[in-house]
């Protein structure tokens, strides 16, 4: 299964506080042992939210709010993306991560959805295009 770990913004992050050497070195080190056991697919952190922009769908109008964005425990500052067999697989690897901010913070696992999720929706066809579409991603990267 996949999942995407999710760090959890904080006063500091959207401040634009960046990690110690220290934090660095660690967060290095676990990303490594993630790398050794085959799990890593991806790892990013992100700029803050006064880098970024909202989009609003409302039926056919977008309105686009530019950042900062006020509730900074709704934000998050980075991630990762793992493969893994279970989601207690993923929790114990998250029990074993350093704090990664400088502050208390939370991190949140949440599975990805599959095509088996999506039940009769998701036809032959539109399995097809999904594997397509997989393929052509995974051979950029």
């Amino acid at each position: 299964m996949k999942v995407m770990v999710l760090v959890k913004a904080t006063q500091d992050s959207e401040a634009g506080l960046m990690p110690s050497q220290e934090l660095l070195t660690a967060m290095g080190e676990f990303n490594a042992s993630l790398v050794k056991a085959g799990i890593l697919l991806a790892a990013e952190g992100l700029k803050p939210s006064l880098h970024g922009k909202r989009v609003r769908f409302s039926g056919k109008t977008r309105t686009v709010t530019d950042g900062p964005f006020a509730e900074t425990k709704e934000l998050v500052a980075g991630f990762w993306l793992w493969q893994v067999r279970s989601i207690e697989e993923a929790l114990e690897w998250v029990k074993r991560c350093p704090n990664p901010m400088l502050t208390d913070s939370d991190i949140e696992i949440r599975p990805l959805f599959g095509p088996d999720d999506f039940g009769e929706a998701m036809t032959p066809e539109l399995a097809a295009q999904e594997a397509d579409r997989r393929r052509q991603t995974d051979a950029r990267s």
